[in-house]
């Protein structure tokens, strides 16, 4: 049985050596035949410099190079898509999760289980700020999912043949990997870890950059945020009766009619609803044009195996 483990690799550097080495030690823990897809999601550092030399010393490295900076998303959608494993582990170059990890996600899937995923249990190493919005997110997706997906989990998982090829299989360009995964189905369980400080270098997920992934994870599965614009339209309708209301009524008791400051206001108010209800749909729209033009997910400039006569296993 072959372990392939995939791991997108962004100016990874400073810690490269020391995964290959943990990656190493890992391969003789479980005394199976391995190989390591280590996929360079464009980098600007020296980390396709390390990974080409380094394919030459061990023949259980395959080097993919894309041609640019996909995102993370589509560079381990690469990687799964090289991968000849029967048994495919995905994780990220910096180590937080601990590829030791596979000898126990191995015990489970030969007790039958499709996939185990990684469930954070602790988070030391992040900010409170990285917690707390993560612990909301995690709430926040699962209310608007119309799948289960698992909280506190990432992308950190091993999955099998099956499991694979029916996650590649689906045709989305716009990613959300750990949904997708969700989204197959098959047995499926969750084994919790301790989340270790990322080894060295600096995160390749920004503020900016998880709330992009966030907003994906929700437009990729669920139509919820449609229906709250028209929540938000139908209560928009009400408000405007009741100002209406309060305006005969003053007028017909008291005589008055609100100032050009309340007209300013409620109008305001109502077309700022109106704006976020046509940025909600705007969003959809955009998702559907990107999947229209179907252009390719990433593309791939070099490939160690072909450099050096390997091809890939069946």
């Amino acid at each position: 049985m072959l372990i392939s483990f995939v791991v997108p690799c962004f100016n990874e550097e400073k810690p490269l050596g020391e995964l290959l080495r943990r990656l190493e030690a890992t391969a003789d823990l479980l005394d199976q035949p391995c190989e390591f897809v280590l996929v360079d999601d464009g980098s600007t550092d020296r980390t396709w410099e390390i990974i080409t030399r380094e394919s030459a010393r061990l023949a259980q490295l395959r080097g993919v190079r894309l041609s640019t900076n996909w995102g993370h998303q589509a560079a381990v959608s690469a990687g799964l898509d090289a991968a000849c494993g029967d048994r495919v582990l995905i994780l990220d170059a910096d180590l937080q999760d601990p590829p030791e990890l596979a000898v126990e996600m191995m015990a489970l899937m030969d007790q039958g289980y499709d996939m185990v995923y990684g469930r954070r249990r602790d988070r030391k190493s992040e900010s409170l700020f990285k917690k707390a919005t993560a612990r909301a997110y995690y709430r926040l997706m699962s209310y608007f999912s119309d799948g289960k997906i698992p909280e506190d989990v990432g992308d950190f998982r091993m999955v099998n043949r099956q499991v694979l090829d029916s996650v590649r299989a689906l045709p989305e360009r716009t990613r959300y990997l750990r949904g997708l995964f969700a989204y197959v189905g098959f047995r499926q369980i969750g084994i919790e870890y301790d989340r270790d400080a990322r080894n060295s270098g600096e995160t390749k997920y920004p503020l900016a950059k998880m709330l992009r992934l966030g907003f994906d994870g929700i437009t990729s599965f669920s139509d919820k945020p449609l229906r709250l614009a028209i929540s938000f339209s139908l209560l928009s309708i009400l408000l405007c009766l009741a100002i209406c209301l309060y305006v005969l009524i003053s007028w017909l008791l008291f005589n008055t009619a609100p100032g050009w400051a309340s007209i300013l206001i409620t109008v305001s108010a109502f077309a700022s609803v109106q704006l976020f209800c046509v940025g909600i749909i705007g969003e959809y729209l955009a998702r559907i044009y990107t999947e229209v033009k179907n252009r390719p997910l990433y593309l791939v400039a070099e490939d160690t195996s072909e450099s050096d006569g390997r091809t890939d296993a069946g």
